[in-house]
């Protein structure tokens, strides 16, 4: 896969939804109710984080799930490439790019969300072919008011935000013109992830999935 369709492919990914869930999963068991309750309120791009020991397995568990498009996040290493894409991963996204990572994803034929936080890191993810990429860590990194400094004049390249975006601050980035969608967590919290309450998560994500509307 060329870094054009991967990066095609990805803009595609984040088209689906303003919000993409960025999601860390304890336990594979709650992975099928969770991704039903994303979806169904409105959010089928789900990026579950390789954060936890049964993250792999939850990928696989989604991957099932009827309406949903699954990726993996936290990718580092070509190993992780290779196993996100084993368990079901359709699409990656990554803290940063190295080329190794770059390379392992068109090998792979998975299209990559590559991270991003300078204007040098975004030339040069532009100059490989990666016109979709990640802002992160984006309120650390000067909020929306540095995105759109940095895509001023960088029009070709639309970004995905992630880090410290929340339901209040969501806006902020979705009104810019180079924001295809933005990355959270608030979506599914721990806490009702834990509880079970995959309706108040639903509802989470239906309010999620008219920001913008």
């Amino acid at each position: 896969m060329t870094p054009q369709e991967a990066s095609k492919r990805a803009a595609e990914v984040c088209q689906l939804a303003p919000v993409v869930p960025v999601l860390v999963v304890d336990d594979a068991a709650h992975a099928a109710p969770l991704a039903e309750a994303l979806i169904a309120g409105g959010l089928p791009a789900l990026e579950v984080t390789l954060r936890t020991p049964a993250a792999l397995d939850v990928i696989a568990e989604m991957a099932k799930v009827k309406g949903g498009v699954v990726g993996a996040g936290t990718l580092l290493t070509p190993e992780d490439v290779k196993a996100a894409k084993a368990a079901g991963a359709t699409f990656g996204v990554s803290p940063g790019a190295t080329d190794r990572l770059l390379q392992a994803c068109e090998d792979e034929d998975l299209p990559l969300l590559p991270g991003a936080a300078t204007s040098t890191e975004a030339m040069r993810l532009l100059e490989r072919g990666y016109t979709t990429q990640k802002f992160f860590p984006a309120e650390a990194n000067g909020g929306a008011p540095a995105l759109k400094a940095i895509g001023a004049p960088i029009p070709q390249v639309t970004f995905c935000p992630t880090g410290g975006i929340s339901l209040k601050n969501a806006m902020d980035y979705l009104s810019l013109s180079n924001t295809y969608c933005v990355g959270g967590s608030w979506v599914a919290p721990k806490d009702k992830v834990l509880a079970g309450d995959w309706a108040g998560i639903e509802a989470l994500a239906r309010e999620a999935a008219q920001l913008g509307k």
